[in-house]
């Protein structure tokens, strides 16, 4: 798809009223509701701010959590957890709602920004209508939960013209939820002129350029848990990369499929074939593809559990594979040393585990030290990344965790391809 769309420097935007799509699905605490991390939030403040300051009056909206938009809805999840239908009620469903309000983000965004956030108490309602068109140039009012709105999931069109007839440009700046054809992330641009925030416009830049135009060699590191995860992802970098590294749970799928005694490691025996494919391909297309020579490996899955390396075709039965080994890990930091580019998606081990941390902590650094252009796709990776110290050393951590992921797929971006071209 064309990721060269125009961004909020290519229009006028000066006195216009913005219907601006932010990422503000914060972490919260469970009991109190608190805002235990605001990052997405702050990563909102430049666009937020290059509007204001030329005089936009800018109407934010966002989703968070996954409300229940309508009781009857709540009742199906509530008894497919087991609940008894009769002890349903709708107080409890309403309370559900008030839990994953966007009025502690609108005071957080006040106090980030400044100034006042106007919080409206729906989405598309006469609160929202109404203090919309009073809104003011340098003015900002955010809209409640966009899922509390039934037709938002559903992409439905009257809730799309309803939010679009607030506003005169739409601004997409939620990366995270580009992957979704939702009404508020793409069926508003069928009503207004549609182009991207910074924040969107900098991951379009920055991804867009590593699939498309490389600086070579190309390094792909794949981990995590699972194959079927990355399906698309591995296919499609097999086409574009100069080497893709395997590693994690997903590693030990590749292993078996090539005879290898894996113990009690993670594998996804319907994925052997699939996984033979995949070495064919890199074969027929040159890539050299790395699989972990050497595993950490334990006989349980715990913290302190005793690690010993093995291997990673030849673990015991009674062991399971947490970390790739050793050998492994300087394979694996030798190819990225030398990389022009490399994009990581997934983590080596368990790394939650300081026992079995050590191979995505060497990958962390090895990025780092690289002197190369490296992206970082969102989720686990980038968690490691930030907990492990070398984010600000990472030309680029990507905000969206399914987005980044379908996007290196090579798929078609609802949230992007309603943008206008430049």
């Amino acid at each position: 798809m064309n990721y060269n769309k125009k961004t909020i420097m290519d229009v006028d935007v000066a006195g216009k009223k913005i219907l601006l799509r932010c990422d503000f699905n914060v972490p919260q605490d469970k009991k109190t509701g608190a805002i235990t991390s605001d990052k997405r939030i702050v990563a909102a403040l430049p666009t937020i701010r290059y509007l204001l300051e030329r005089g936009a009056a800018v109407i934010a909206c966002s989703h968070l959590g996954k409300p229940a938009a309508t009781f009857s809805s709540y009742v199906k999840k509530q008894v497919e957890k087991g609940k008894n239908e009769a002890d349903i009620t709708e107080e409890e469903w309403r309370q559900s709602l008030r839990k994953l309000t966007l009025a502690p983000v609108a005071e957080r965004l006040g106090e980030l920004l400044g100034q006042e956030v106007i919080f409206a108490a729906d989405v598309v309602g006469e609160d929202a209508r109404t203090k919309a068109a009073a809104l003011q140039g340098g003015q900002i009012m955010l809209l409640e939960n966009t899922r509390f709105e039934k037709g938002e999931t559903k992409n439905d069109p009257e809730l799309a013209r309803a939010m679009a007839d607030m506003a005169e440009l739409y601004v997409s700046d939620a990366f995270g939820s580009v992957h979704r054809a939702h009404a508020s992330t793409a069926g508003v641009a069928a009503y207004l002129p549609a182009v991207s925030g910074l924040l969107v416009a900098r991951e379009l830049e920055i991804m867009g350029g590593a699939l498309n135009d490389p600086k070579r060699p190309f390094v792909a590191v794949l981990g995590g848990a699972k194959v079927s995860d990355k399906l698309g992802v591995i296919n499609n970098l097999l086409d574009k990369a100069d080497t893709v590294i395997i590693g994690g749970g997903m590693a030990y799928t590749f292993a078996k499929a090539q005879g290898g005694s894996i113990g009690g490691s993670l594998c996804e025996n319907d994925k052997l074939d699939y996984a033979r494919d995949m070495l064919a391909k890199a074969k027929e297309r040159g890539v050299e593809l790395l699989l972990p020579a050497d595993t950490l490996a334990a006989k349980e899955f715990s913290a302190d559990a005793e690690a010993v390396v093995v291997p990673t075709d030849a673990i015991p039965d009674d062991m399971q594979g947490l970390d790739i080994g050793p050998e492994t890990t300087e394979s694996f930091c030798t190819a990225v040393q030398g990389a022009g580019t490399v994009v990581w998606n997934g983590p080596m081990g368990v790394f939650e585990f300081e026992r079995f941390a050590g191979g995505t902590r060497a990958m962390a650094k090895a990025l780092a030290e690289s002197g190369a252009v490296t992206i970082v796709g969102g989720g686990d990776s980038a968690a490691a990344v930030e907990q492990m110290g070398y984010a600000d050393r990472i030309t680029h951590i990507s905000t969206g965790g399914g987005a980044s992921l379908e996007f290196l797929e090579g798929k078609e971006l609802p949230g992007v391809a309603c943008l206008l071209d430049k």
